[in-house]
């Protein structure tokens, strides 16, 4: 009997806006099960802490500048990921922003910049990294999408908008690649303890509005988004592709 298969020893994984939060979560969880770690970073500079980490457990790491607002960025990322490791066989498309504006006083540079990192850059970066996986037989692509992509918040209407788009390129692109062997998902979470929703969940009365809508009565923090990302990156997950796996505590289900 084969049992499912969670362990990543031998895999190379490619992890965008890896320096804190949910990226850098996944990189070190991916990293816990086996895999070699690609830290794609906006700066350089940073995630240092997060290489200490992964080095530590024996795993090689490398960091590499990768603003996905820039294609010459990505695809010089993308290149030197694979001439490092010989493969990519697992990328998780993790970067995004979300500026919050009434839809009434959004502006043309807010509309811009979410549209060119939260769709422009995740698309180009999976074409990037697919191009990689049809020519070695096969890989698996994560997008980080939101359960802003199935409710309406109010504020937050061009983010919401964009995590709605990653819903369904997440499941163009399954349909398309899956002749490459190629799987594509994504995991979409609820209110997570990051430095990036800090700002909003430190206001007790935001933090109770956010709670009072989870079922299970708390805010998620980084790793349970990490553990879904690591089961759908495992052949524990070899038959599911095109999914949007909502990680929300049961938000969605009212």
């Amino acid at each position: 009997m084969a049992y499912p298969l969670f362990d990543l020893n031998g895999k190379a994984a490619l992890v965008t806006g890896a320096a804190r939060g949910l990226g850098k979560a996944c990189a070190l969880a991916l990293a816990h099960a086996g895999a070699d770690i690609a830290l794609g970073l906006r700066d350089i500079n940073s995630g240092e802490d997060v290489e200490e980490e992964i080095r530590a457990m024996g795993r090689n790491v490398l960091r590499l500048q990768m603003d996905v607002g820039q294609l010459d960025q990505i695809n010089a990322a993308v290149t030197r990921a694979h001439h490092e490791f010989g493969r990519i066989d697992i990328l998780v498309n993790n970067v995004g922003i979300a500026p919050a504006n009434p839809a009434m006083d959004v502006t043309e540079s807010d509309f811009d910049e979410t549209i060119n990192l939260n769709i422009k850059g995740n698309f180009f970066t999976a074409q990037a990294v697919g191009r990689i996986m049809k020519e070695q037989g096969g890989g698996n692509i994560i997008n980080m999408s939101s359960q802003a992509g199935y409710i309406a918040l109010d504020d937050e209407s061009i983010y919401c908008m964009t995590k709605a788009a990653i819903n369904h390129l997440t499941r163009n692109l399954a349909s398309e690649w899956a002749k490459y062997n190629i799987r594509v998902n994504a995991v979409a979470p609820t209110f997570i303890e990051t430095p990036g929703t800090k700002p909003w969940l430190d206001d007790p009365e935001f933090r109770k509005s956010v709670v009072d809508r989870i079922p299970l009565g708390r805010v998620g923090k980084p790793m349970e988004v990490a553990g879904a990302v690591v089961f759908l990156a495992s052949e524990a997950a070899s038959l599911i592709t095109g999914e949007i796996m909502l990680i929300d505590g049961g938000w969605t289900l009212k």
